[in-house]
């Protein structure tokens, strides 16, 4: 475990403090590692330096498929894992939404988020060794998974986890078919090479809200609407083994689900350990272990 030390790190993507939204080049590397650095071939990492996401087509067996479909609905349907506060449920229907803190709290999921087959991917993209910085599994049940506003991870990490840059990427795991109308991911590809600061500051404990329905740290609808005019809209549908590893500071989004057909993922984030954590840039205190972890030990090791 290692202690936040204060912040002693410039702040080169101030949010949460001015009163107009501010949009700033992002500052350094995307893709940090070469092609002979890992499995990612060079134009593989071409495309995540120029669209900040990458599809990985078959990930996973399909024998571990069914291993983490099984695991899902077990806990999904486990009273203590609804009593536990890194469990989050639906605002209305009280379905469970997300459980947090996976790779520590279940040996299956700690298995596939220290595997090589992901972490050697986020070594290359990162340029270093990696730890978790979250880890969690997204229910998005059928016709009662709601929707989630439009938002840049980074942003939030940083305002309240302390993440001094944007050097992170997100392993989205799906463990349901992805289709265009069950809430997949949606990426604005090459919005993570600008950042916008937000307006409006960080309420106490904003992590019980934002964690089932984004507030702070949304852009305003004008600049989301310029974004996505320059940048367009990538709906990245997929079926189940498949994954999706995108840049910290993508603008995406998800729809709710309407269908009969849940969409359910594994979600881990991956940050570099030249990258670690420090006090919160634009909160009062740091969200608790289970959001953002304060333990930099390599994953895999």
């Amino acid at each position: 475990m290692t202690v936040i030390s204060p912040s002693t790190t410039t702040d080169r993507y101030p949010t949460r403090s001015g009163e107009t939204t501010e949009v700033l080049d992002r500052r350094g590397p995307i893709a940090y590692g070469s092609a002979d650095q890992g499995p990612l071939d060079a134009a593989t990492l071409q495309h995540y330096d120029d669209k900040g996401y990458i599809a990985i087509d078959e990930l996973i067996t399909p024998e571990e498929l069914e291993l983490f479909k099984a695991e899902l609905h077990r806990l999904a349907n486990d009273p203590k894992t609804k009593d536990d506060e890194a469990t989050i449920v639906e605002a209305k229907s009280n379905e469970v939404r997300s459980i947090f803190d996976i790779h520590r709290t279940n040996e299956i999921f700690r298995k596939i988020a220290n595997d090589p087959r992901v972490v050697a991917r986020a070594q290359q993209l990162l340029g270093s060794e990696v730890y978790i910085h979250q880890s969690r599994i997204n229910y998005k049940p059928g016709f009662v998974g709601k929707e989630f506003s439009w938002h840049s991870d980074f942003e939030t990490w940083h305002a309240e986890d302390g993440m001094p840059e944007p050097r992170a990427v997100s392993l989205s795991l799906s463990l349901t078919d992805n289709y265009s109308f069950n809430g997949p991911l949606m990426i604005m590809p090459g919005s993570h090479q600008r950042y916008i600061s937000c307006v409006g500051g960080t309420p106490e404990d904003n992590y019980k809200k934002s964690l089932v329905m984004q507030g702070a740290g949304t852009p305003d609808p004008q600049t989301l609407t310029d974004f996505a005019d320059e940048y367009g809209i990538d709906v990245l549908e997929g079926p189940a083994g498949g994954a999706v590893m995108f840049d910290s500071n993508c603008m995406h989004a998800s729809n709710g689900n309407v269908t009969p057909y849940s969409r359910s993922n594994i979600f881990i984030v991956y940050n570099s350990v030249e990258n670690a954590c420090v006090e919160p840039f634009a909160a009062p205190k740091p969200r608790p272990e289970f959001a953002g972890s304060t333990d930099f030990t390599p994953a895999g090791s």
